[in-house]
């Protein structure tokens, strides 16, 4: 569980000033809502820490959608664009719910993914030891897993995009496996997102499953994760993207433009993982059997949707917000990952200070895998 004192100590804007022989790191600080002239590689403190709390070197930090999308603003309400389209504006202004219709705590440091070496633990008796090689659960539960409410590393206080960062002891998992350090940083946001969903969707064996951006680095790890449990998985992605999603196991793939209905039939899926919504969404219900749940954490095509209710309340379908991670998402993640269940997808990888560059070539699409940021190593 994490404290409020932590958050607020976090969110000190006067923490980034460096005085006289102060131990320094770099640091990506984003310093408000706009373009990528708000990325500032730069000399910051390295964080201190007190009881319960680990600093850990940064081996690799993962790019993702949720960093760009904070820049810019797109979670605020007043947005009804998909994620596309609003970048493309690189909107300047300081938006005041651009958070998760909160405000952003500018400036502060990014980066949801983390993987790190324990440099240093503020409690004495603890599991975690330095010298261990972790992954950090970027979702956080405020009030422990009894509460929904949830705070986020890199949208609620400072994050990865540095050489240190310093992170709740209940919060840093030692995983033992042979992946490589940019290999772990693919795993936190996407795949927790992903079990997350599957999770709550209860996917079982018995299920036909549909998973809709299935190139992306959520989609790409729900396929993965739902063909983990033994489900039938039928993936939408690009026409160009068809053979790598083939490649995680999917039993059938259709392509974007495809007529869903056409192609699976009224009532023909189990469970439906979207986190595209948008123009699409309508149909997804329609194709939903009676019974059938659907889960999401994004709208990368849109957040306004067009709904028949009757498609929902005559089919009695559960429809499955996702945020807040449930208390078994990130040590199964860690379980798949040690007994070799799960693969990790890497496309490229950046110095830290290229951070630019990275999210530039992100927002293309072209890419399948991860994009990864290696500070500089002491």
């Amino acid at each position: 569980m994490t404290d409020l004192n932590y958050l607020s100590q976090q969110n000190d804007k006067n923490r980034f000033e460096l005085s006289q022989n102060q131990p320094s790191m770099k640091a990506v600080v984003t310093r408000g809502n706009g373009g990528y002239e708000q990325l500032d590689y730069c000399d910051v403190p390295i964080p201190t820490v007190g009881a319960g709390e680990v600093l850990l070197k940064v081996l690799a930090a993962g790019v993702n959608n949720t960093e760009i999308n904070t820049r810019l603003g797109w979670y605020s309400s007043s947005v009804s664009s998909g994620t596309e389209q609003f970048s493309e504006s690189e909107r300047e202004d300081e938006i005041g719910d651009g958070g998760w219709n909160e405000t952003t705590p500018f400036p502060f440091i990014q980066g949801t993914d983390c993987c790190g070496e324990v440099v240093e633990v503020g409690d004495e008796n603890t599991a975690v030891k330095i010298g261990d090689r972790v992954i950090v659960r970027a979702c956080m539960r405020l009030n422990g897993f009894e509460s929904i409410e949830n705070i986020w590393m890199a949208s609620d206080f400072d994050g990865a995009f540095a050489q240190y960062v310093k992170a709740p002891l209940s919060e840093v998992f030692v995983v033992n496996c042979d992946w490589s350090d940019v290999e772990l940083a693919t795993i936190p946001c996407a795949y927790g997102t992903a079990e997350n969903m599957v999770h709550r969707a209860q996917v079982s064996a018995n299920d036909r499953v549909l998973v809709t951006g299935a190139s992306g680095g959520v989609g790409s790890a729900v396929v993965q994760l739902a063909k983990r449990r033994g489900a039938h998985v039928t993936a939408v992605t690009s026409q160009s993207k068809i053979e790598q999603v083939k490649s995680l196991g999917a039993d059938l793939i259709l392509t974007r433009d495809s007529d869903l209905l056409e192609e699976l039939g009224e009532s023909s899926i189990h469970v439906v993982i979207d986190n595209v919504a948008g123009e699409g969404f309508t149909n997804l219900l329609k194709v939903m059997a009676r019974g059938g749940r659907y889960a999401s954490s994004g709208a990368i095509a849109g957040p306004m949707v067009t709904m028949d209710m009757r498609d929902f309340y005559l089919k009695d379908l559960s429809l499955i917000g996702c945020t807040a991670w449930d208390e078994p998402v990130f040590p199964n993640l860690v379980r798949y990952i040690e007994r070799g269940e799960i693969k990790p997808l890497v496309d490229q990888v950046f110095d830290l200070k290229d951070i630019a560059k990275a999210q530039k070539e992100f927002m293309k699409k072209t890419h399948f895998g991860n994009f990864v940021l290696i500070p500089p190593q002491r």
